[in-house]
């Protein structure tokens, strides 16, 4: 049964983010004026299809991903050179205003395909948002970062720190909510600078030892020594709670990305769709909260992993499109091909590798 309700879940989890990033070049399409031939989630055999309109809608049977089919006209030169439409254009009005409708993909102007091509990620980020936006409304309450009560002993009060202080900034980091003040504080015992809010007067504090709360058997429950008030479910606190979540997500994201590329951990780190399902089987366990915990950080990543400038990803053809769009001149065709067949071979002998990895790590 656990079995089951893990792959039901997964296919979920993996079917909403793919065609959320899938319908975000879609519907960027259809406002831009491009025809799409084919709107398909998965890969693989066709498991079900059904057109409306003049785009064919499919279903297939891998769901590790998805693509918008656009027909594009051939280029007799071979070299790239953008194809003028074949209709004579319209009043412009909107944003990215429709020239023509029913138009191919690279008939379209470099700035509307740099617009097509974004949106994909863009709605990655707006699911990722509105699913954090959930968990902090179904929260019980908000936690601020006014200081509403002290452990026993507590250094951090002995240090300068007052029952009703409001903690603006640690060490110059501006804090809005416990969570992003909690992301301060390491679990040890250190001395920090922090500016409060008093009586209705900025003070700044120097030397406030924050020490960690622990157990009776001396394991960390809290890297601070205090409480925070919770603070009301409005409008704003809701959002910039939510903001807060969001801004940990991807920066946890990017760090990662970054220690990747720099070195500081291997491709023996990395996970593939094996080690995602593994993830969701534990969020499972926990109930729907770390299930769409889960979801928001698997849809923020494939967003900022799609705007990677790696070969073959929406990064790098946004590169091509913002230099024909800044230039008025398209990259080569033929150096765009080599390009993303490159990038295509990398990514497909990465997803190999970490899948070996996985079955390695969990069978």
């Amino acid at each position: 049964m656990t079995a089951l309700l893990t792959g039901l879940v997964s296919l979920l989890v993996f079917g909403v983010v793919i065609l959320v990033h899938e319908w975000g070049h879609f519907w960027a399409a259809r406002h831009c004026g491009i025809r799409v031939e084919e709107f398909s989630i998965g890969f693989g055999p066709r498991l079900f299809a059904w057109g409306k309109g003049e785009t064919r809608y499919t279903l297939r049977l891998i769901p590790l991903g998805g693509y918008n089919l656009f027909s594009n006209p051939p280029d007799p030169e071979g070299e790239g050179e953008a194809i003028p439409p074949v209709h004579p254009p319209k009043p412009k009005t909107g944003l990215f205003p429709v020239v023509v409708r029913g138009q191919e993909f690279e008939q379209a102007g470099a700035w509307q395909r740099f617009f097509v091509t974004l949106w994909g990620a863009v709605m990655n980020f707006v699911l990722g948002f509105l699913v954090l936006l959930v968990l902090v409304l179904s929260m019980s309450n908000l936690g601020g970062t006014t200081v509403a009560q002290f452990v026993d002993d507590a250094q951090s009060s002995a240090t300068g720190l007052q029952l009703g202080d409001t903690i603006v900034e640690v060490d110059g980091q501006r804090v809005r909510t416990a969570n992003s003040l909690a992301q301060l504080f390491d679990g040890t015992t250190q001395q920090h600078t922090m500016l409060v809010l008093r009586d209705g007067e900025l003070v700044t504090l120097t030397g406030v030892t924050v020490a960690p709360t622990t157990d009776e058997d001396g394991n960390v429950v809290s890297g601070v020594d205090f409480r925070v008030a919770a603070v009301s479910k409005t409008t704003r606190n809701v959002l910039v709670q939510t903001g807060e979540f969001f801004r940990y997500y991807s920066t946890a994201i990017l760090g990662g990305f970054w220690q990747l590329a720099t070195g500081q951990v291997g491709v023996d780190q990395l996970s593939g769709p094996i080690g995602t399902v593994s993830a969701v089987s534990q969020a499972v366990q926990y109930g729907w909260r770390d299930v769409l915990s889960l979801m928001a950080l698997l849809t923020i990543n494939v967003g900022i992993f799609n705007l990677l400038p790696i070969p073959a990803l929406d990064g790098c053809k946004l590169l091509f499109l913002l230099f024909e769009g800044l230039t008025g001149h398209a990259v080569p065709q033929r150096f765009q091909m080599v390009v993303n067949t490159a990038g295509m071979v990398l990514l497909l002998w990465l997803m190999m590798l970490v899948t070996m990895q996985d079955i390695t790590r969990f069978f």
